[in-house]
């Protein structure tokens, strides 16, 4: 039987976007959709080689639209996360004031297999950097610009499609800072998007880790999708912030590039084990950080000896490098 879920849609408006994604995805709430009629509207012109026409009923019921979607399961547990996330709209709204717009919360039961396909019509190939070019499963075998090096992938039901703007700067990281043969470490994988980016521009090896164990068939999937095998990629699930035994494991090798797109409440105690974990001339690249947090993450890796050197910045989003002193990036 399938799995069910909620759908959870929260009513806000544009201006009100980024402060209501910020608050959901403090509750760990995995990937949110976020739904904006002038992004969507942007998303088609960009796109526009892509299709031929656009379904007007689809236009239709975009138009004045702005919301956050995130999903829940339709157990105790998830009910339970969502009646914490409404009991907190409302001192949200006294931190960020009216543009938040009505917050109004509604919930749709789904089966596990709609969630995996609704929202393949918005995702189409998506340049990143100078190089990648993102493609989606159902896109496979649509041409490739030329000079990029293609990454498929199929998302499932795990964070991390390249469309978020998080992503987008860790990727940018990835393309500046894999070299030949790396070995690198993929904290809080989800897809798999970053680690396997990495390995298509040339590392050598790469571990990924994620608290959702689904996120381990999704990664594997995506990687034998880009000629990646199981020689060269390894899935974990496991949280290294509360597994000692994973931790002490990870830190037994070196890794030349460690990545984590995740948020700041988890690279903050995260940074006390990333100087055990880089190898000489390594670089921790992490993303998933609001702007407004950016200097309580620089602290918190500076506060462990690490020298942040380079800084991103993309729809209110944050990436940042970092390596130990006097080490060659």
């Amino acid at each position: 039987m399938d799995d069910k879920w909620l759908e959870v849609s929260v009513d806000t408006t544009d201006a009100g976007i980024e402060d209501l994604a910020a608050y959901l995805t403090a509750f760990d709430t995995g990937g949110l959709v976020i739904e904006d009629e002038a992004e969507f509207r942007a998303f088609l012109e960009q796109n526009r080689q892509y299709w031929d026409y656009v379904d007007e009923d689809l236009l239709e019921r975009m138009r004045g639209v702005a919301r956050v979607k995130f999903y829940v399961t339709d157990t105790p547990y998830g009910r339970e996360k969502l009646e914490q996330v409404k009991a907190g709209l409302e001192g949200l709204r006294q931190r960020c004031g009216s543009e938040l717009g009505t917050l109004e919360v509604r919930t749709a039961s789904l089966r596990e297999e709609d969630w995996a396909n609704n929202w393949k019509q918005y995702y189409k190939p998506l340049s990143i950097g100078a190089r990648l070019y993102v493609v989606p499963e159902w896109e496979k075998g649509a041409p490739v610009p030329d000079g990029r090096t293609p990454l498929y992938l199929n998302p499932g039901l795990t964070f991390g499609t390249g469309a978020h703007a998080s992503t987008q700067l860790c990727l940018a990281g990835v393309e500046a800072f894999t070299r030949p043969g790396d070995k690198v470490l993929d904290l809080g994988c989800g897809s798999g998007i970053l680690s396997i980016a990495a390995l298509t521009l040339g590392a050598g090896e790469a571990v990924g880790v994620d608290i959702d164990p689904k996120a381990v068939g999704v990664a594997y999937e995506n990687a034998a999708m880009n000629g990646i095998g199981r020689e060269r990629y390894l899935v974990r699930a496991g949280d290294v912030l509360s597994d000692r035994s994973l931790a002490a494991e990870l830190a037994q090798r070196r890794w030349d590039l460690v990545l984590a797109n995740i948020v700041a409440d988890v690279i903050i105690p995260l940074s006390a084990q990333v100087p055990g974990l880089l190898a000489q001339g390594g670089v921790f690249l992490c993303s998933g950080i609001i702007d407004s947090r950016a200097g309580e993450v620089r602290a918190a890796l500076e506060g462990r000896g690490l020298e942040v050197f380079r800084h991103w910045e993309k729809k209110g989003w944050v990436a940042l490098a970092a390596r130990c002193p006097g080490e060659r990036v």
